[in-house]
């Protein structure tokens, strides 16, 4: 997460789009920059808007506009399996040693499935019941969210290419990606509201 204080704007750093390359790039133009733990650097909506939304508003007496990025949903998770065969090379037990993509996403699509691979949802990092993020960028059309952050600081940023996970298969059968969309409902519903 990152706060621009004469702005009034927070970048909520929703996972696997881009999050670190932005915060890169924008750290030094920020008024706080919170990375580590990852629960602090990934703060979602509703924790923004019950904890630190409250207490700036506090601070300046104006609302600060919260912005982040959104991946098309299928695609999201696609990188966060490319994420995690990468990471799992530091892991002893090899968790996704000779998981498929297709293994991955049934394990995903599972009734506890989200929240055992510690993914979540991008629905329910960037809304809290009706509300969502004053701004949500797709991930696909990530220019048009320099052109938003250029304007709003006022400066030139040209966002570097980092944390790339590996290629890897990542293919689905036609009915399989059919069935994952239908599991992504609130994921697609957002996205294709952006």
């Amino acid at each position: 997460m990152l706060i621009f204080w004469e702005q009034r704007l927070v970048f909520l750093a929703n996972p696997k789009t881009g999050s670190s390359a932005i915060e890169m790039a924008l750290e030094s133009l920020a008024s706080a920059a919170l990375q580590r733990p990852a629960l602090l650097k990934h703060t979602d909506v509703a924790t923004f808007r019950r904890h630190v939304g409250p207490w700036l508003q506090a601070q300046t007496g104006e609302a600060f506009t919260t912005v982040a990025l959104m991946r098309e949903p299928v695609d999201w998770l696609r990188s966060w399996y490319r994420f995690k065969l990468r990471d799992d090379h530091d892991d002893p037990h090899h968790a996704m040693q000779g998981v498929s993509f297709a293994r991955f996403a049934e394990l995903y699509a599972a009734d506890d499935g989200p929240s055992r691979l510690g993914i979540g949802s991008q629905a329910g990092f960037l809304t809290d019941g009706d509300a969502h993020a004053d701004c949500i960028f797709r991930y696909e059309q990530i220019q048009d969210f320099v052109d938003f952050l250029e304007n709003r600081l006022d400066c030139a940023i040209e966002l570097p290419r980092i944390n790339v996970p590996p290629s890897v298969d990542v293919a689905l059968s036609d009915e399989a990606e059919e069935d994952l969309r239908e599991l992504m409902a609130e994921d697609m519903m957002l996205y294709d509201s952006i």
